[in-house]
C-alpha cells in the first residue's frame, strides 16, 4: 500500500482533467446542438413555451459547466505552472485561453439574462450574433486547450 499516496495526486489530476474536458465538451457541443438544431427547429414550428423551457435548462447546464470549468481550470493551471518550466509560447497560449474563456463566461452571462436578451433582440445585431460568437469562442478555447497539451509535451521532451 506504499504506492497509494503516490497515486492519489495523479488520481485527483486525472479527475480534474476529465471534469474539465467533459464540461468544455458539454458546453461547446450543447451550444452547437442549440444553435444548429434546436433553434432552427423552433423557427419551423414555433413553440414559445417549449423554447423557454429549453433555454432555462440550457442556461442551468451552462452555469454548471462554468462552475466546473473555473474550479478544474484553476487546479490544472496551478498544477501545470508549478510542475515544470514552461516556455513563453505555453504561457502566451495559456493567457489567451484564460482571457477568451473569461470572455466566453461573460457572453454566457449576457445571453442568460432573458429580459436583456429580449430587449436587445429588437434593437441589437449583437444579440443575434452572440450565440454564434459563443460557439466560435468555445471552439477556439477548446483548440487552445489542445495546443497547450502539445506545448506541454514538447517542454517535457526538450529537457
Amino acid at each position: 500500500m506504499d504506492w497509494l499516496p503516490a497515486l492519489l495526486p495523479q488520481g485527483l489530476l486525472l479527475i480534474m482533467r476529465v471534469i474539465h474536458t467533459l464540461a468544455a465538451a458539454t458546453w461547446v457541443g450543447g451550444s452547437a446542438m442549440y444553435l444548429l438544431v434546436v433553434q432552427p427547429a423552433l423557427r419551423l414550428a414555433p413553440a414559445p413555451e417549449l423554447a423557454a423551457k429549453i433555454a432555462a435548462r440550457f442556461r442551468r447546464l451552462v452555469n454548471g459547466c462554468i462552475g466546473l470549468l473555473l474550479v478544474s481550470g484553476a487546479f490544472l493551471t496551478v498544477n501545470r505552472l508549478t510542475e515544470t518550466s514552461l516556455g513563453l509560447p505555453y504561457l502566451l497560449a495559456l493567457s489567451l485561453k484564460i482571457a477568451l474563456a473569461l470572455a466566453l463566461f461573460a457572453l454566457a452571462f449576457y445571453l442568460g439574462q432573458s429580459s436583456i436578451r429580449r430587449l436587445a433582440r429588437r434593437s441589437s445585431r449583437f444579440a443575434q450574433v452572440a450565440p454564434r460568437l459563443m460557439l466560435a469562442l468555445g471552439v477556439v478555447v477548446f483548440a487552445l486547450g489542445a495546443l497547450l497539451n502539445i506545448l506541454f509535451e514538447a517542454s517535457l521532451t526538450s529537457r
